[in-house]
């Protein structure tokens, strides 16, 4: 029998195998925002305006929440809050905050906080740190890619 720590280690394995040759395709009807596991949160709770005001992830509260495009929006103060509903598509990742690189490879991937880019005032997400190195290596490119993808990579 496998123990936990087994399956998760093989479980990871398979998405970043996956993740490496472009077979993981968008579930039908993949929602537009990337809410993860939690409960129709975007972007895993993070506040999408911290990463232009603060550079850096900062964790989102319930306190400071707005619903958006489909998904409930956390923010770590009123003013970010402010700022996203004055101009939500300044602030949202672009891609619905799936992945940057897999979108650019024709499929959709969750995203961690920590690998992020603002790159021409727009925000980028991406699976691990070392996606976002490898999507960063040309950005411009992925990015055109990206853009072809979305938002049919949902379907």
């Amino acid at each position: 029998m496998k123990s936990r720590r087994s399956f998760l280690i093989g479980s990871s394995a398979l998405v970043v195998a996956s993740l490496s040759f472009g077979a993981v395709k968008a579930a039908k009807n993949t929602p537009e925002i990337f809410a993860g596991v939690m409960n129709n949160i975007a972007i895993n709770g993070y506040d999408s305006v911290a990463y232009f005001t603060q550079d850096m992830p900062v964790e989102g509260s319930e306190q400071y929440s707005f619903e958006w495009n489909g998904a409930v929006w956390f923010f770590s103060s009123d003013e970010n809050k402010s700022l996203f509903m004055a101009n939500p598509e300044k602030y949202a990742p672009q891609y619905g905050g799936y992945c940057a690189f897999a979108v650019s490879r024709g499929y959709t991937a969750p995203t961690v906080p920590e690998a992020w880019t603002i790159y021409e005032d727009k925000l980028y997400l991406n699976f691990s740190l070392g996606v976002r190195k490898s999507w960063s290596k040309d950005i411009e490119k992925n990015i055109e890619k990206a853009d072809k993808n979305w938002p049919d990579v949902l379907k």
